[in-house]
């Protein structure tokens, strides 16, 4: 699907997220250009965007509703390794992506050893380089932990986005975009989180792997 036609369609099915329709636009954009550009993208979240966060990953880094074949290149250099043939055939082309809530060890150990509410700071410092995007979830916009993963972020040469619920927030005055959904108890920002992120994980699969 053309990409205007699926924003347009997209829109129809979800009709309260038209105000946001500049700001999805330009997170689609933003992560297109990281993986254009050889970066990934780092997650983190609270929650019920913590689990958000482990979902956006699963849909990057494995085919969502295109297929990935490897390049032959790829598959070529499988195929020098005892199961090659069948790690060729099986594997897919991922878009990169880290959940940094689902790191057990690193964040048990910090959060004992040093402060849990840097967790996600002191991953997005270990594994950030300049030209990785890191996308923070937060319906308040003001998870302590969240505000300091994007405070690294910056300090690190990350580019940041954020959704959040509707009001201004630390992440909407930190973040390079925020995406501010039309409602504001957790549960109505997560229910509008969903078809958000359906749509950029569909959006940067199409412009790799085929549709978009």
């Amino acid at each position: 699907m053309e990409k205007n036609a699926a924003l347009a369609a997209f829109l129809e099915k979800y009709p309260a997220l038209t105000g946001v329709a500049p700001a999805l636009t330009r997170l689609c954009d933003m992560i297109v250009e990281t993986y254009e550009n050889g970066g990934k993208l780092l997650v983190c979240g609270n929650g019920g965007s913590a689990a958000d966060s482990e979902h956006i990953v699963g849909e990057l880094m494995k085919g969502f509703e295109n297929r990935r074949p490897l390049p032959e290149a790829d598959r070529e250099k499988l195929r020098r390794v005892p199961h090659g043939e069948e790690l060729a055939e099986k594997l897919q082309k991922p878009l990169r992506a880290i959940s940094l809530v689902s790191q057990t060890g690193v964040i048990s150990a910090f959060a004992n050893d040093v402060d849990p509410a840097l967790v996600y700071a002191q991953q997005v410092w270990g594994y950030g380089d300049p030209g990785d995007l890191l996308l923070a979830l937060s319906t308040s916009g003001n998870s302590e932990n969240v505000v300091y993963a994007a405070e690294a972020a910056k300090a690190l040469g990350v580019k940041t986005a954020a959704i959040t619920g509707e009001k201004e927030s630390a992440l909407s005055a930190l973040c390079d975009l925020t995406l501010r959904l039309p409602a504001q108890s957790p549960k109505d920002v997560q229910e509008l989180t969903m078809p958000v992120y359906h749509y950029f994980c569909l959006a940067a699969e199409g412009y790799f792997f085929g549709k978009y």
